[in-house]
């Protein structure tokens, strides 16, 4: 009952909002210029806006809406998680069979609560007339950007760069169009910022733990750049240099030491999906990598199974099996307590040390030493998660991801594909490296498996298991596996021949077997 008042509370602010803007005119046209009272109005008007964006680049709320914007398709194909319950007669996204329903949801949340809203902060900003309201642009472009990035590594091209006008909201970006403008937000409000450290008017409406300060925003808009020059490394060597020395030497610094968390007031979607429901359960190379290198983090991330026939074990379910009944698997081990509380991560210290380690394997100026960079992500991600033996668990050098063994039936048996080690082996080659480096973001970064598909498909790493049972019809190589999601289908209603010109963007057919921009499928190095 709590979170429906919370749920009511948030709509009648946006309410509020839509009422203020009668007086944006008023304001504007003050012959005395801006009042106090003027400049208290615009920014409440502006701070209206964040809440929406904050709640839907994850959206916390219903866990349904969560569960379709992530949880059935990035938690799933990254390896992180399972659904036991055999949606739609187990013809689904599980078993490459995507669900044009379902996979509209990204792309709702942000044209719909992320999107809009950022022009609105920019709209109002400028009917207020102060120019002080720019840091607000800023903020709320370092949101957008968070978010949208998100999108287009699910669909590939995306409305962003032409989204403000009327006369081309509806037209598309190919995917390397809007990499650069994102980079190019984000390199605006990192500089565009500087000049508001210390100014407190972002308090009363940042719900992130970094509490309207806003030189660790300055901070958390680099780690982002970071990410996504990382994300371009293979597709556009030179840009993705040039941006990710740009993270690296800015004095707005990077997230090497913190987290970025969000204060959603709502208790974690998982917790529900999970836990009430059922429907989601720890992924098979969740169980042989964090079983075969006796990784303590295990019990954070999940619960035992409830299954006496697994007493204490921690089993998880391989992607794309055939499963009749929910009852099968659904006593699998569950989401532990990682999810608790009524907070969202965004991003971890542990990620930004890990692209600091890829970026030094690079080349890249003022990443230091990729090894150091490796045992800071580790160290951090065991620190996130008060877990202890993080020195022993760096020195091991003979510990390897674990075959997995299906509780219920042996067709879904699978070998872990690789022998990969914790104890970094600098006599390696960069492929090796990387496959270390990758394979501990990819724990790191738990839950988010959206993050983690996308590095899936950038690197190959880690080594996930291909699907027992292809729905797709051909169009998504089993070995291959999914590279993205069809464009929605109201698009293809409403916005029929914009659509049809982001297709020709993809360079193949609109379907989940097409690669995206940055996902050469060509070697690392």
């Amino acid at each position: 009952m709590m979170n429906i008042y919370k749920y009511l509370l948030a709509s009648l602010v946006l309410i509020g909002f839509a009422s203020c803007t009668d007086d944006f005119e008023k304001i504007n046209t003050d012959p005395n210029g801006i009042t106090e009272e003027s400049l208290t109005q615009m920014n409440n008007n502006v701070g209206n806006e964040f809440p929406p964006m904050f709640l839907n680049v994850f959206n916390v709320t219903p866990a349904w809406n969560y569960q379709l914007q992530q949880g059935l398709m990035g938690d799933v194909f990254s390896g992180y998680m399972t659904a036991p319950t055999p949606f739609a007669g187990n013809v689904n996204n599980q078993t490459y069979a995507l669900v044009d329903g379902w996979n509209t949801f990204p792309w709702n949340n942000a044209y719909g609560s992320v999107m809009p809203q950022a022009l609105n902060v920019k709209n109002a900003v400028e009917l207020g007339g102060d120019p002080d309201g720019i840091k607000f642009v800023h903020l709320a472009n370092i949101i957008k950007v968070t978010g949208m990035h998100r999108v287009a590594d699910i669909y590939g091209p995306i409305r962003y760069t032409k989204f403000n006008d009327f006369a081309t909201t509806g037209e598309y970006d190919p995917q390397d169009v809007a990499y650069k403008a994102f980079f190019e937000d984000l390199t605006s409000a990192i500089d565009g910022l500087e000049a508001y450290e210390g100014d407190v008017q972002f308090i009363p409406f940042d719900m992130s733990n970094l509490g309207g300060d806003i030189a660790l925003w300055r901070q958390f808009a680099n780690s982002i750049r970071l990410r996504l020059a990382i994300r371009v490394s293979k597709v556009d060597p030179s840009l993705a240099k040039t941006q990710g020395e740009l993270a690296l030497s800015s004095d707005a610094g990077l997230m090497t030491d913190s987290d970025m968390v969000i204060n959603t007031g709502f208790p974690h979607p998982i917790t529900v999906i999970s836990g009430s429901w059922g429907d989601i359960r720890m992924g098979a190379e969740m169980e042989s990598i964090l079983t075969g290198y006796d990784d303590g983090r295990i019990e954070t991330y999940f619960n035992p199974s409830a299954d006496t026939a697994l007493p204490g074990d921690y089993k998880g379910i391989r992607m794309g099996i055939d499963i009749a009944a929910k009852n099968e698997y659904g006593d699998h081990a569950s989401i532990g307590s990682v999810i608790d509380g009524e907070t969202l991560t965004w991003m971890t210290a542990a990620e930004v040390n890990f692209l600091k380690a890829e970026a030094a394997l690079r080349g890249w100026a003022g990443a230091g030493d990729a090894k150091t960079n490796y045992e800071a992500g580790v160290t951090a991600s065991f620190a996130q998660h008060g877990v202890s033996g993080v020195a022993d668990y760096l020195a091991d050098n003979s510990s390897t991801p674990a075959d997995f063994v299906d509780a219920l039936n042996s067709v879904n048996d699978i070998p872990y594909a690789s022998d990969v080690k914790i104890a970094f082996n600098e006599a390696g080659s960069n492929e090796e490296k990387l496959e270390q480096i990758i394979t501990q973001k990819w724990i790191a970064m738990f839950p988010d498996g959206q993050e983690a598909w996308s590095e899936f498909r950038r690197t190959g790493y880690p080594r996930l298991f291909p699907v027992v049972v292809n729905n797709s019809g051909g169009t998504i190589d089993t070995d291959i596996q999914v590279r993205r999601i069809n464009f929605v289908e109201s698009e293809r209603n409403t916005n029929g021949a914009n659509v049809e010109e982001a297709v020709g963007f993809l360079g193949g057919p609109d379907t989940g077997g097409t690669r995206l921009w940055w996902d050469t499928g060509a070697s690392n190095f």
